[in-house]
């Protein structure tokens, strides 16, 4: 039996009078500040604009949601609920991250490049930003009680209420709270890739592959740990199988970008706008 641990909320809603608030919603919309606010100070450090990082956040943002519930709808078709709505239902989790990142960044850079501005180096810009609205964004499955790990006594154990928990596993109270691993380390990983690129000349979007290396890397380890509903292939989550090919993928493109790649390839590190 654990001795202490980390209780979790009895509804994943607040209300305000009338008003139903979805937490998982709010933590989104947190992440997505964060996320803007980042890319809005690396960007015009720059010289770049705060109205284009709004106009590639709007479109971002939208491709994104869009990208990851596809991603999930296709993954985990059996988890959806069979109504007219049930593929739609973001509100109720079920956002799978790579279709998000996928998608997203392709409705930014759609942005960036009518704009006439480098989408290569709006892509190290963001590269960070998005660990901060990932490590954030994670506290929704907190309140839905979702994405949790296998059973522990550990201190920090999470509390999993039994409609929650997979029937395998209907006797065990506290499990491993696999988002708030995440949460710390993506925060964690937004600090580091800025600290990289004040250290460091890094060719635009090196840093980007940089960022999805990190992120990848010891998602692998999670995905050993979770116990939440998913197809398997050779055994292992197939999340753990995309995790395993793009960190090697994005390993390959950080190698090719910074060290291989001829320097007159890459964007100058203070122009925001290609020459005319």
């Amino acid at each position: 039996m654990a001795l202490a641990s980390i209780p979790s909320p009895s509804s994943g809603n607040a209300h305000l009078g009338p008003l139903t608030i979805h937490m998982y919603g709010v933590m989104l919309l947190l992440g997505i500040a964060g996320a803007i606010a980042v890319t809005g100070i690396r960007w015009t450090r720059r010289g770049g604009d705060w109205d284009l990082v709004f106009q590639a956040a709007v479109w971002g943002v939208a491709f994104g949601v869009v990208g990851a519930r596809a991603y999930h709808d296709v993954t985990s078709w059996d988890e959806v609920r069979h109504t007219w709505w049930g593929p739609f239902a973001v509100w109720q989790g079920g956002l799978g991250i790579w279709g998000g990142i996928a998608f997203g960044v392709l409705g930014g850079a759609l942005v960036v490049r009518r704009a006439g501005a480098s989408v290569l180096l709006m892509m190290d810009c963001v590269a960070p930003a998005l660990l901060v609205a990932q490590g954030i964004g994670r506290w929704g499955n907190y309140w839905n009680q979702e994405l949790f790990g296998k059973p522990t006594s550990l201190p920090w154990g999470l509390e999993i209420d039994q409609d929650h928990r997979p029937d395998r596993y209907f006797d065990r109270t506290t499990f491993q709270p696999t988002f708030l691993y995440e949460s710390i380390l993506d925060l964690v990983g937004a600090a580091l890739l800025i600290l990289v690129a004040r250290r460091f000349r890094i060719r635009p979007p090196a840093l980007f592959a940089l960022y999805v290396a990190y992120y990848t890397f010891w998602r692998i380890f999670e995905e050993l740990l979770r116990v939440d509903p998913s197809h398997h292939f050779l055994g292992q989550r197939i999340n753990f199988w995309v995790a395993l090919l793009v960190c090697l993928a994005s390993v390959a493109a950080f190698v090719w970008l910074q060290f291989v790649r001829r320097p007159a390839a890459a964007p100058s590190q203070g122009r925001v706008r290609p020459q005319s």
